[in-house]
């Protein structure tokens, strides 16, 4: 399953690109903001260059072969094609793989040198507005962002199941899972002027890290489970979820929350995979990813020690027009 995670973090260094909120745009910039980042062969292969993300999509595609042999696939933001030539070289029957930048002619040339050039169509243009000419047995999409959603390409995913996945198709992947921990102690125990400090800017800016696990204190919580083969758009605009931490490490800092996700490719009810694969984003010593961890901080640090219960509600928005993050996020 998809998930997104967050963990109560303890002292840690080497945060950095904060992200906060950002005055509206038109969709010209926000397309120039978002997308086009994508454009850049650097970006890609910052993501090729990504062990733990290539190969848990490389597993899962080639232990789970049953759902690519002979089908129509498509592959929504292809990028630089490589899951569209992973889903050819399994043994798929046909490919569309539809890209909105221009980085859609280097995904032609990775194609035609890779010998799928006859089972592989890059389409460029926004799931949005192309046209296929069937439906399709399998979706794939990496389209997970920072702490799953934010700036996630979720809603063109789901739009691309409601109009071209059959009835009995695959999502790869098939769930998402978002997971937090508690960030703090009862507010009702510090000043006022503490308290709004902390909701109008620390803990509403998240910064990118990557974790080493022993900078995790407390005990990780679910925040939402998201079945991609049934999650509508509504149901991410908005998530509002409470959570309980416990602390695991005695007389210790609490420096902020982190945030992180996991996602997980079991096929469908009907035809589930042979294989189970899950891809996670969690604090690692030598699985580190390019996603790493969203942290959002304290300031100053609290004091608190094992066994401490720290309650906490997030709430995150999803908006078109924070360019190139997509989501606010609210703790308290």
């Amino acid at each position: 399953m998809g998930s997104y995670t967050n963990g109560v973090v303890g002292d840690q260094s080497g945060a950095s690109n904060g992200g906060g909120g950002a005055a509206a745009v038109d969709k010209g910039v926000d397309f120039a903001n978002y997308f086009c980042t994508y454009a850049f062969l650097y970006h890609q292969k910052e993501m090729l260059s990504d062990r733990v993300r290539m190969d848990a999509y490389y597993n899962a595609v080639f232990q789970n072969k049953h759902h690519f042999h002979g089908k129509v696939v498509l592959d929504v933001g292809t990028g630089s094609g490589i899951l569209a030539i992973w889903s050819a070289q399994a043994g798929a029957r046909k490919v569309y793989a539809v890209e909105a930048t221009n980085m859609a002619e280097h995904a032609r040339e990775l194609v035609k040198a890779n010998n799928v050039q006859d089972v592989v169509e890059v389409i460029q243009g926004s799931m949005e507005d192309i046209q296929l000419p069937e439906k399709v047995d399998v979706i794939i999409s990496e389209w997970m962002g920072y702490f799953l959603l934010r700036e996630s390409m979720f809603d063109s995913v789901i739009c691309a199941r409601d109009r071209w996945l059959k009835p009995t198709g695959v999502m790869y992947p098939s769930h998402a899972h978002e997971t937090q921990a508690y960030y703090g102690v009862d507010m009702g125990a510090l000043t006022k002027p503490f308290s709004e400090e902390q909701k109008k800017y620390y803990l509403q800016t998240s910064l990118w890290n990557n974790l080493h696990p022993n900078q995790v204190i407390g005990t990780a919580a679910i925040l939402r489970e998201i079945d991609c083969l049934t999650a509508s758009v509504s149901d991410i605009l908005e998530v509002r979820s409470n959570f309980l931490s416990t602390v695991t490490l005695p007389n210790t800092r609490l420096c902020g929350f982190a945030g992180w996700f996991d996602v997980h490719f079991r096929g469908c009810k009907e035809i589930p995979a042979q294989k189970e694969i899950e891809l996670t984003t969690a604090p690692s010593v030598d699985n580190g990813t390019h996603w790493g961890q969203q942290v959002f901080l304290l300031n100053p640090p609290i004091r608190v020690t094992e066994g401490d219960k720290l309650n906490a509600r997030l709430n995150s928005i999803l908006d078109s027009y924070l360019p190139p993050f997509r989501n606010r996020y609210f703790i308290e």
